[in-house]
């Protein structure tokens, strides 16, 4: 099954690059395997990342999540610590997320509106 989800920067500070989105991405990847989780599509605004990926039916989504937001938000502060400034307490990302299932759309659909977020229209 395809999932979209939505990470929010913890109260919608804009401190997503291209560089911290890439290292995101690195950690959703180490950690994927392990839930049987499979990347698809990847991008970000300067305050959240929208994630296409594919997991099984015996994946556990919200462990899977809280892992990574866990570890995301552990590396990420440790390795850019300049982002503390931005952010209050030890927060990264927002409590909440936002997960899609896909099953309405066709995923080259789904797949170009992950591409085309971040842009100017």
């Amino acid at each position: 099954m395809y999932y979209h989800l939505v990470l929010v920067i913890k109260y919608r500070r804009k401190v997503v690059d291209d560089k911290i989105s890439n290292r995101l991405k690195e950690i959703f990847e180490y950690i994927a395997p392990s839930y049987n989780v499979a990347l698809q599509e990847w991008n970000h605004d300067k305050d959240h990342v929208h994630i296409l990926f594919k997991a099984q039916p015996n994946s556990e989504l919200s462990k899977f999540i809280n892992a990574y937001k866990s570890a995301s938000s552990r590396l990420i502060k440790k390795e850019y610590p300049i982002i503390r400034k931005s952010l209050w307490k030890e927060y990264f990302w927002s409590r909440s997320f936002c997960l899609l299932t896909t099953g309405g759309a066709p995923i080259e659909v789904v797949r170009r509106y992950i591409e085309s977020q971040g842009e100017k229209i």
